[in-house]
């Protein structure tokens, strides 16, 4: 008996012994997931605070990162991203790329306002600065705002044939790296009259109808129904849709039309000038077999007479100036013909110059330099202020004159502004330079003013 008793005790012990046991184990997991909750919500609110630094650091980093990108004077344009299209892309390809790119929006653009002593007033017009985008890049209408985004104060279209033709076939247009030019022998490829001038009309219409102040529905009706004339004598601002900005529209005729013949260019007038704020007449295109002959001085001054006889008919209200566009490659018994045309018609400016067919011996590049079309670049520079500068003395400086031909930097500008230049193009250097390029030459021209005002310098030269 006694040993069962104590067998039971020793039982009883054991039990009471592990229930102390199980109780003190429940106790201290307790303790144990306070100081884990605890631990937890710490870390869970430094987490937060991570992630909140982290967000808030990504999100204003890209739009930073974007604000760079979108500003044309970001250097990874120059230095990056040019090389790297010239490296995956033929020339032609991107062009096209870079036209897309400009009508989508997706460009940069200058974010700088215009210095007061760029300002430029001509043509009963002002324009913020004297640098304009040249005939031949925005083909077809299709990237003007892209191009006055980019800082340029004048665009030129085109040039425009009036029926739509393809050019000469591929490849046709060439880099020279080493002399920073380019070779084109597009051939006038172009979308026509009616497709331009589809382009044209809509632009305004939007612009009308975000800018009309009556029932939206009856603005649309109206647009609708609007004659091109009746439809831009709407506007209360330039062609351009711009107060300060200038839209140029370059014609050209087609390949298949006669030589001597100028109906082109009269129908050209007829359909485009209602749109523009000013018209330019291209003769000196080396890529359309017999088109230089009209640079002749009877011919010339024909289709002068015919042109401006078409445009002075137009029922809008508004006759945009008329300019002739010649070739740097003309003898200075030619250039004092022209100017002899220029003054006999009145013509409203001549552009001096389009691309040269020569080929010049301090070229660098031995390939594509053999190719057929007309040369761009700094090497035409010379050429083109050579025959700027005769046609000032020619005409003495009554008819304005807009340079163009190796336009790169601002001291190129000056150099044009000097020699009789009221205004100036580029097209060559932004295939090159990039998109920042309009707001360089910009920045170089004040720099290089030192105090003066563009318009003081223009033909400075011939007065020393």
């Amino acid at each position: 008996m006694n040993s069962l008793a104590t067998a039971i005790r020793n039982q009883s012990a054991r039990t009471l012994t592990s229930r102390v046991a199980s109780t003190t184990t429940c106790v201290r997991p307790t303790a144990a997931i306070r100081h884990y909750a605890t631990v937890r919500k710490e870390h869970t609110s430094t987490s937060r605070t991570i992630n909140f630094v982290l967000g808030t650091g990504l999100l204003v980093g890209g739009v930073v990162g974007l604000s760079y990108a979108f500003d044309s004077r970001a250097s990874i344009h120059k230095y990056a991203i040019i090389p790297l299209i010239h490296w995956t892309m033929d020339a032609e390809t991107a062009h096209k790329v870079a036209i897309k790119c400009l009508k989508m929006g997706l460009s940069p653009w200058d974010t700088q306002e215009d210095d007061a002593s760029l300002e430029v007033k001509l043509w009963n017009k002002t324009f913020s600065n004297p640098l304009g985008m040249a005939a031949g890049f925005d083909k077809h209408a299709e990237a003007i705002d892209g191009l006055f985004d980019l800082g340029f104060g004048y665009v030129e279209i085109g040039s425009v044939t009036p029926e739509p033709q393809p050019g000469n076939p591929q490849p046709r247009m060439f880099r020279l790296p080493e002399d920073k030019c380019v070779i084109n022998r597009y051939g006038f490829n172009s979308e026509g009259h009616k497709a331009v001038e589809a382009r044209l009309r809509q632009r305004i219409k939007r612009f009308l109808y975000k800018h009309a102040r009556e029932d939206k529905d009856q603005t649309q009706d109206k647009l609708k129904q609007s004659p091109a004339e009746s439809l831009v004598d709407q506007l209360s601002t330039n062609r351009s849709l711009r107060d300060d900005r200038i839209l140029a529209v370059n014609l050209g005729k087609n390949k298949a039309s006669t030589p001597e013949s100028v109906d082109d260019y009269v129908i050209g007038v007829e359909r485009l000038g209602p749109y523009a704020d000013v018209l330019v007449v291209n003769v000196s295109s080396p890529n359309t077999p017999g088109l230089r002959s009209l640079q002749r001085k009877g011919m010339l001054e024909d289709l002068l007479r015919q042109v401006i006889q078409a445009r002075d008919r137009l029922q809008s209200s508004y006759k945009p100036p008329l300019l002739v566009k010649i070739a740097p490659d003309l003898s200075d018994e030619e250039l004092e013909d022209v100017s002899e045309a220029a003054l006999a018609t009145k013509v409203d400016g001549i552009i001096i110059s389009n691309t040269t067919i020569s080929r010049p011996k301090s070229l660098l590049n031995k390939d594509n330099v053999k190719e057929v079309g007309g040369l761009s670049g700094p090497i035409v520079k010379p050429l083109a202020l050579r025959a700027l500068r005769a046609v000032y003395k020619h005409t003495e400086g009554k008819i304005p004159l807009v340079g163009c031909g190796g336009i790169s930097t601002g001291q190129d500008a000056l150099d044009f502004a000097r020699a009789g230049a009221s205004m100036v193009q580029l097209y060559s250097s932004m295939a090159y330079e990039g998109p920042g390029i309009a707001r360089e030459v910009k920045d170089g021209i004040v720099k290089g003013l030192n105090g003066r005002k563009w318009m003081d310098i223009v033909g400075e030269e011939h007065r020393k």
